[in-house]
This record gives C-alpha cells, structure tokens and sequence, in this order.
C-alpha cells in the first residue's frame, strides 16, 4: 500500500527540512512513497539555497515527488523576469534568499534553479485531495481556478465551509500554534517553520481522504 507525505511552507528552514524528510522515510518503512511538496521553499529563512538544492535532488532521484509552486517562487520568478521591482521582493524576504546564493541581484540566481522553479506545477488532484500552495476560490469549479488565487488566496477560501469534493491540502497561511488545522474541507499544512514552529507532514492512504497522521520536524 502507498504512502503520500505532504510537507507545507519550507521558506529555507533547511534543516527542518532534512530532519523531516528522515522522519518521513523512517515512517514509510520501505513502502512505495510519493512527496507532495506545497510550495514556498524559499525567502525568510536562512537557506533558501540549500531547500532548493535538496528539492532538486529528490525530484531527480525518488520515483514519485511532485514539488508545487508558491507565491515566493512566483515572486522570485517575476524579479527575475523584471515584472516585478525587486525590492518588493527583498522586503518579502527574497534578500536572504540572495545572501544564501552569495550574490546580490535575483539576475544572478543559477539559471538551472530557476528554470526548475519556472517549470514548477500550480495543484496536484490524486482524486481524493486537491494539494495546492494557498487554496481555491469557493465560486468557482475545481477546473476553473484562476492561477493567482491558487498562489495567494486566503479568504474567502479560509472561512468558507462547504464541500468541494476534495479535501484542499494547502499551506501559505501560517500556523503560529505550531499544529496543523484540519476542517471538513481543507487542511492547513504551514505550521511556521520559518518563525519558530516546526516543519509539518500530513500522512495520508491511498483508501481514505483525511490523514492517518502527522509527522513533525524537531
């Protein structure tokens, strides 16, 4: 029987990170696994670099992982791209992302980086859940999403209460409790690990919809 891990808000926590991931595999205990990453490895913590690089390495080496984007992806992305001023960027955190790279401008950031970024996915739908970075617009259908929303909504989608025939694995809205917010329709999966809370997990089978469990990093 397979096993899915969903790791919330990163933001460069990288140890956090690792010491998840181990706690992860030690979990799975040699069953199949599949990663599902929501977004927003980097900015805010102190190696946005280091995320990225482990990332890319477990999505070259482990069979099933699918890395979402999040808003601080999209945002790095769009300072590369001039779209964006860059010191909006900064402000949000996009300097230590820089000071972790060694360089000063995101035109500097390894192309190989940012292509990987750039190719990043919006949601994931495994029939059961629909894992996306900051949630869905009540309004409108699952397959009618609008791309900004999926990257930075917060309400309507955090009050809203009705069934959307997934339930919504999501992050971008921090938890400063440090415990994950599992409602009827949608799971919050930022635990804060880049403002003192731990880095989070949910556990889920492939026969039932809200997880057995959640793991946490130390």
């Amino acid at each position: 029987m397979s096993v899915t891990y969903a790791i919330g808000d990163i933001h460069g926590a990288l140890h956090k990170l690792q010491d998840l991931l181990a706690r992860c595999e030690s979990h799975a205990a040699g069953q199949p696994r599949r990663y599902v990453f929501l977004g927003d490895y980097v900015d805010r913590g102190p190696d946005s670099a280091g995320v990225v690089r482990v990332l890319r390495e477990i999505t070259t080496n482990v069979p099933d992982v699918v890395a979402l984007m999040g808003n601080h992806e999209a945002m790095l992305l769009a300072a590369v791209d001039g779209a964006l001023e860059p010191v909006h960027w900064l402000g949000q955190g996009g300097a230590t992302t820089l000071a972790s790279y060694g360089i000063a401008q995101a035109r500097e950031l390894p192309r190989d980086d940012v292509d990987w970024l750039r190719g990043l996915p919006l949601f994931y739908d495994d029939g059961r859940r629909l894992f996306v970075h900051a949630g869905i617009d009540p309004r409108f259908p699952l397959d009618a999403q609008d791309d900004n929303d999926l990257l930075w909504i917060r309400d309507p989608f955090l009050a809203d209460t009705r069934d959307y025939g997934r339930l919504i694995v999501h992050g971008h809205t921090p938890l400063l409790s440090g415990m994950p917010d599992l409602r009827a329709n949608r799971l919050n999966l930022d635990t804060g690990a880049v403002f003192g809370g731990p880095l989070t997990a949910a556990v889920f089978s492939a026969d039932a919809t809200p997880p057995v469990t959640f793991l946490q990093s130390r």
